[in-house]
């Protein structure tokens, strides 16, 4: 078991070059969000360029795509093809076109569960060769279908808590860091188990994140860490350790807010604004 300290964190940190270019910070793919649930993918979208992201794209069902186009500056927001708000097949030759160059994709914050859903996730599985990072009804989605986790054949990173983890894994029991590495074993992923002290493994190495507090406990919140995990996974930080410095950094971040504030009213945005003071 391992657990992280700021130091370490900022030694994993990819150094920024001062004759980069938007383009050498990662090229991030974001497939979230839809009718009623906007905020899932602005939050997601500013928890990844708030911690580094060179390029971000977001799609979002086109029903919705106004509105994100009004909350979001900073990302390349665009409208997908959506049936009843949510992303549908449809809307699947439109994302397979944009997956070449992409460093990484997060598909689930906010998407909602239905049958076009369903279709957008299988065919990221099945033919994005990057980085997938599954959250929320991303991970809802496989309930009944694991069999698409299990055959992928490259890195796939879910970050359940424990009622989305139990859905496709069964009962946790009493050992969750024993039951998480198991579950990452034998399905060839990389598991962010949610929730107090968050397990980060691959099934090998396991990280403890120790920071964070109950203020962090509000919606939104894990879209958050989920754009953190996938900007640091495009700045090609290994999989295990960009998941594993996104914990630490969303805790911290919300540590940071706490003194500050309290835990009581805390936002996922407060912990946004708070990313870029732990990086620096």
């Amino acid at each position: 078991m391992h657990t992280l300290d700021h130091a370490q964190v900022l030694s994993l940190l990819p150094d920024r070059d001062p004759f980069a270019h938007k383009g050498c910070f990662g090229k991030i793919l974001l497939l979230c969000g839809s009718r009623g649930y906007t905020g899932a993918a602005a939050l997601a979208a500013m928890g990844a360029l708030r911690s580094g992201a060179g390029l971000t794209y977001l799609g979002v069902p086109e029903s919705i795509y106004a509105i994100e186009a009004v909350k979001l500056t900073e990302p390349v927001v665009f409208p997908v093809p959506e049936e009843k708000g949510m992303l549908c097949a449809e809307s699947v030759p439109e994302i397979l076109k944009m997956l070449p160059g992409i460093s990484a994709v997060l598909f689930g914050c906010g998407s909602g569960k239905s049958e076009g859903t369903f279709s957008v996730l299988k065919a990221l599985m099945e033919h994005y060769t990057g980085a997938l990072i599954l959250d929320a009804d991303g991970i809802n989605l496989l309930e009944g279908h694991i069999d698409l986790l299990r055959n992928r054949r490259h890195t796939t990173i879910l970050t359940p808590h424990d009622g989305e983890f139990t859905r496709i894994a069964g009962d946790i029991g009493r050992n969750r860091q024993e039951k998480a590495m198991a579950f990452a074993r034998e399905n060839g992923c990389i598991l962010l188990l949610k929730g107090h002290r968050t397990i980060i493994t691959d099934g090998i190495q396991c990280y403890r994140n120790e920071t964070g507090n109950p203020g962090m406990a509000v919606g939104g919140s894990g879209d958050v860490l989920a754009g953190i995990i996938t900007s640091l996974v495009g700045q090609k930080l290994e999989p295990l350790e960009a998941a594993a410095c996104a914990a630490w950094l969303h805790g911290a971040a919300g540590d940071l807010c706490a003194e500050k504030m309290g835990t009581y009213g805390l936002l996922p945005t407060d912990m946004v604004q708070m990313l870029p003071q732990l990086m620096k």
